[in-house]
């Protein structure tokens, strides 16, 4: 019997008082998780920790022997209280450095902007000893990574750029391929009918995820896999079963 193909598996670890305060609503968990699925990634669990190093170091060391890819955002501006680096560092037991091609970076972007490369500007271009930077085309300041930990910002856009810069350049699988069968119709009604039409589709998942709107309540049942007609084949029975119940589909795409 072949083997089933490896499933490339990822973490992302939510460095910020901020996003725990609830003061700053986190918009990356969204967007990490779509581009490492176009990567063939599957991002599979997610944690939100203070800009605490301990909280930081346990976190990192947990989830980078777990998964293939771990990736944080925040924790890594000018301000003392960016302490992203210096706890990574610390997971890794290695010293922090300054990147000779980061402080170049910096260098170039503060020319001619008053006060130029300060101390704390300077402490953007401070990484874990052997760690790599990750390009940065939209403020200059690089990402970092080190092993299997991807250092990102915390400031969407920037983190965005930071992923668009690493393009490719991980190894992973299928991306996976879902499609919505949206219905009038509630999850009790059709629990049963749900798991029976995933068990005729080996490899197919589907969830239900139930919504209210124009006075009424439904449910959006999402089927997934990383092949793509086996998707809409099942998309297709499902359709067709709710239809022999009596359960018009509203929407399917």
């Amino acid at each position: 019997m072949p083997e089933s193909p490896k499933t490339w598996t990822a973490a992302l670890v939510i460095i910020g008082d901020e996003i725990l305060s609830g003061r700053t609503d986190d918009q990356n968990i969204a967007q990490v998780a779509r581009w490492l699925n176009e990567q063939g990634i599957r991002l599979c669990e997610v944690r939100v920790v203070p800009d605490e190093e301990k909280a930081i170091v346990v976190a990192v060391n947990s989830l980078r022997t777990s998964h293939d890819y771990v990736f944080t955002t925040g924790g890594i501006g000018p301000t003392h209280d960016d302490i992203t680096v210096d706890s990574i560092a610390s997971a890794f037991e290695v010293p922090v450095v300054v990147h000779p091609e980061a402080r170049r970076i910096l260098e170039e972007h503060y020319k001619g902007r008053s006060p130029g490369l300060t101390e704390s500007r300077l402490r953007m271009a401070r990484v874990p000893s052997g760690a790599e930077l990750i390009p940065n085309p939209s403020s200059g300041a690089p990402g970092v990574r080190i092993g299997n930990v991807y250092i990102l910002a915390g400031v969407p856009n920037i983190a965005r750029a930071m992923l668009l810069a690493l393009d490719g350049k991980l190894e992973g699988g299928r991306p996976m391929v879902s499609v919505t069968v949206r219905a009038h119709a509630a999850e009790s009604e059709v629990a049963e009918l749900l798991k029976e039409v995933q068990d005729e589709h080996p490899g197919v998942l589907i969830g239900s995820y139930p919504f209210y709107r124009d006075g009424g309540f439904g449910a959006d049942f999402v089927v997934r896999s990383v092949d793509a007609d086996l998707v809409r084949t099942c998309a297709d029975a499902l359709a067709e079963r709710l239809r022999s119940v009596g359960i018009e589909p509203v929407e399917q795409g």
